[in-house]
């Protein structure tokens, strides 16, 4: 059987931007720096789709384990399977540490 749609299939409300975030991607984001072993969030900009992650992994928390060109290395626990991720920076978020 023929596989039916894309890496982007059912994300049309899980991607979808704030009204008032919509517009320009901010070059902060888009030039954000991480260091090795630091927490990240993934969340996708929907504006910039190259370097993006599968839908699964949206809203997990990860780490940092590397740099690949201008993107980050991340590993990530899904269930019981430690995986390993290339995403772009704009679609990353910093954790926030508590106190």
């Amino acid at each position: 059987m023929k596989r039916t749609g894309t890496a982007r299939r059912k994300t049309r409300s899980l991607f979808k931007k704030n009204i008032k975030t919509k517009g320009k991607i901010s070059i902060r984001n888009y030039l954000q720096t991480f260091k090795d072993g630091e927490k990240v969030l993934l969340k996708a900009e929907p504006a910039k789709q190259n370097g993006m992650y599968f839908r699964r992994f949206h809203g997990m928390t990860g780490e940092i384990i590397g740099k690949q060109g201008t993107n980050y290395k991340i590993k990530l626990k899904d269930k019981n399977a430690i995986k390993q991720l290339i995403v772009h920076p704009v679609h990353l978020r910093k954790c926030q540490t508590k106190k």
